[in-house]
């Protein structure tokens, strides 16, 4: 394989994966994308850094190829500065979760997923996006109305192993009331439920690989909105037990799925509303699609090895 060098920009998050491992990891890193002619600039990732300027600075120095390796929520960030430009994101997953991956079809496995890097398809992803007030916030997996949202900060410190947060998250969950949901579909369709949460996916797969909608969901221009109504705290507490199990839930009539190109959403009391793990504060949203903005590397039936 006859094939230039390519500079990328590599985002590496040494608080992604198993403690201890980053520097060598990162070793391992480089010197696998170097097999494949690739030219990687590093870029640490610490609390408070600026990811959007960073994005920015590479692109106007040249660079057209961002490689992210690290979970989910590095990965949105980076995916929501590149949104609308010519540049490329690759992913070499690390995290928990793996989400995006997963749907993308990019494997666990670091060399393989490198090797994607160059052998991968190159295909334009939707994103969507959420409006609150004057604030626009791109979002790559999913936005949540409700119940979702307020536990999810625990629920995230939970699964990384901090267990002094199930006092904070069980709080949470007692506290939590239901609300009047009130949604716009595209415009027209109007529905107001009484239920817990809201869930909007622009993903495949979201949460513990739970799967929102069908593998054309990445780019088919549409929102998968999922309303959980007239289910108790306990019944949706036994479906995310199932996902969490088996990666679907229970076929039950009160889930309400529809396909979207917009949704509005108002709530009776004020809920919270987050976007790939970030919180946007309380009240009305609009959440809509951006069709192709975002060009990724994703994964091809069979792997390949590095060329000689």
């Amino acid at each position: 394989m006859n094939q230039r060098r390519k500079r990328a920009k590599l985002i590496f998050n040494p608080g992604s994966g198993a403690a201890g491992e980053s520097p060598v990891q990162l070793m391992d890193v480089i010197h696998a994308m170097q097999a494949w002619k690739l030219m990687p600039e590093a870029y640490l990732v610490e609390p408070g850094c600026d990811l959007p300027g960073m994005v920015q600075s590479a692109l106007a120095d040249g660079i057209r190829m961002f490689v992210v390796c690290g979970g989910d929520g590095t990965i949105n960030l980076i995916a929501g500065a590149l949104a609308g430009t010519h540049a490329t994101l690759g992913i070499i997953p690390t995290g928990t979760r793996n989400n995006i991956a997963l749907s993308l079809g990019i494997p666990a496995d670091i060399p393989a997923a490198i090797a994607i890097l160059r052998t991968g398809r190159r295909i334009k992803v939707d994103l969507g996006l959420a409006i609150c007030g004057k604030i626009n916030t791109p979002f790559l997996e999913f936005c949540s109305v409700g119940l979702i949202s307020t536990l999810f900060a625990a629920a995230d410190d939970i699964q990384h192993g901090n267990l002094a947060r199930i006092g904070d998250f069980l709080a949470a969950l007692a506290a939590s009331p239901p609300a009047e949901m009130h949604l716009r579909l595209d415009g027209k369709q109007k529905i107001n439920p009484m239920c817990h949460v809201v869930l909007v996916s622009n993903m495949p797969y979201i949460g513990p690989h739970f799967q929102a909608g069908t593998p054309a969901s990445l780019n088919d221009g549409l929102l998968d909105v999922l309303l959980f109504s007239d289910l108790s705290k306990i019944d949706l507490m036994g479906f995310a037990a199932q996902v969490v199990r088996t990666g679907s839930g229970p076929e039950d009539e009160r889930i309400q799925h529809y396909h979207v190109h917009r949704v509005d959403i108002n709530t009776n009391p004020a809920m919270l509303i987050m976007a790939d793990g970030l919180a946007l504060g309380e009240g009305p949203v609009r959440i809509r699609v951006r069709r192709h903005a975002l060009a990724v590397m994703a994964g091809e039936p069979e792997s390949a090895a590095p060329p000689a």
